[in-house]
């Protein structure tokens, strides 16, 4: 299937690229749309062990096209109200998705580009990568986005970085929460490719139980949090994958889930 602006590589290990370099894969309508229809597609997909989100070109994503914003900007309230979910629709697609999604960026990653960053769950940064919530610079504000990108940085760091605009780089990143770990830009690739072989060979129910979890957890309380951790507990280590998982290892092989 093709989809605007993106190239899709299927397979247990699927690859979305932003693929509009021209415009440094600035965002726009046609976009958010397609990556929100991707991923819940992917969601939809048993196969789909693990996604990894990449931009063509040297930059991975400039934010919200200009023109775009612009041009959004003279709809009615309610008009423009459907027109900014789409970012919403975008970033929530990303973060359901039940399997790991993995972002390798490069180069210039600003304003929405940060948001659809902060939504993946494993990020790794070229040491070339420059990034910057660049919204009241020109007028507007880090907005839609903040739902994913303050549960990573926190509001002292974004009361520097929202307010100022200023450019920071892949070190300051991974210090404040927004990125795991920073490689040179010719080892990206290969990183983000360990990262998935490194899912590929964990059970794939027990993954997508731990990335329900996890989220659902921060919202409990300490007797909540402990009572349905130990129904999942018991869960997974009754199922057919635990006790593989569990015979494969007191057996010293493989399990069947990386044959």
């Amino acid at each position: 299937m093709e989809y605007q602006h993106l190239k899709v590589h299927a397979g247990p290990v699927t690859k979305v690229t932003l693929s509009r370099p021209e415009q440094r894969n600035a965002m726009n309508a046609e976009t958010l749309r397609s990556l929100t229809l991707v991923f819940r597609e992917l969601s939809t997909n048993p196969s789909v062990r693990a996604v990894i989100v990449t931009g063509g070109g040297k930059d991975f994503c400039a934010g919200a096209d200009i023109n775009w914003m612009k041009e959004a900007g003279k709809l009615s309230a309610e008009e423009g109200k459907k027109d900014a979910r789409l970012l919403a629709d975008m970033l929530s697609a990303v973060d359901e998705c039940p399997v790991p999604v993995i972002v390798a960026a490069q180069g210039n990653i600003f304003g929405g580009g940060l948001g659809l960053l902060a939504a993946c769950d494993i990020s790794v940064l070229a040491e070339d990568a420059k990034m910057a919530f660049s919204e009241c610079r020109l007028g507007i504000m880090p907005a839609v986005i903040s739902s994913w990108v303050l549960p990573k940085i926190g509001p002292a760091n974004a009361r520097r970085y929202y307010l100022t605009a200023e450019v920071f780089g892949a070190k300051e990143a991974v210090s404040m929460g927004l990125a795991h770990e920073v490689v040179p830009a010719a080892e990206l690739t290969a990183k983000a490719d360990a990262i998935a072989a490194n899912v590929l060979k964990c059970g794939p129910n027990a993954v997508r139980a731990a990335k329900a979890l996890l989220p659902r957890l921060e919202r409990l309380g300490l007797h909540q949090q402990i009572g349905m951790t130990v129904d999942t507990l018991v869960r997974l280590r009754s199922s057919a994958e635990g006790q593989e998982g569990l015979a494969a290892f007191l057996e010293k092989r493989a399990p069947e889930w990386t044959r």
